[in-house]
């Protein structure tokens, strides 16, 4: 199967339109797509590719966009406030970096990264001590 193209930067929406993103995938581009099975990521079930922080812009719906967090805080998940669709999330295992709904991708059907890979997120490495 074929992917499809992923132009720099690539447009990105939430299912009503009210947030709409830009970004710049990782040099891997959606071969970065995986899962974590955190608490919070393995009931959410979206798939995520990784976007670096200066990779993403918000062109429309900062405003529409909220902001859940927990425990450390350090992940930071934004739904949109109007449909509920997550949108984006600035990752625990590297703040660095964002984790971008795939399925938020023009012209991308998550079900064609498969198989993707899964993150263990119910054992991070930032819960060690």
């Amino acid at each position: 199967m074929t992917l499809p193209e992923i132009r720099k930067p690539h447009p990105a929406r939430c299912h009503c339109g009210a947030v709409e993103l830009e970004v710049t995938l990782a040099p891997k581009g959606l071969a970065t797509a995986r899962r974590c099975d955190c608490s919070f990521c393995a009931r959410r079930g979206a798939v995520a590719v990784t976007v670096p922080l200066d990779g993403l812009r918000v062109v429309k719906g900062e405003d529409n966009l909220t902001l859940y967090t927990w425990n450390t805080g350090t992940a930071k998940h934004y739904f949109c406030k109007t449909c509920g669709i997550y949108t984006h999330h600035r990752r625990r295992s590297n703040p660095n970096e964002y984790g971008l709904n795939a399925a938020c991708l023009d012209g991308v059907n998550p079900r064609d990264l498969d198989p993707v890979a899964w993150t263990d997120g119910i054992d991070h490495p930032s819960d060690r001590t």
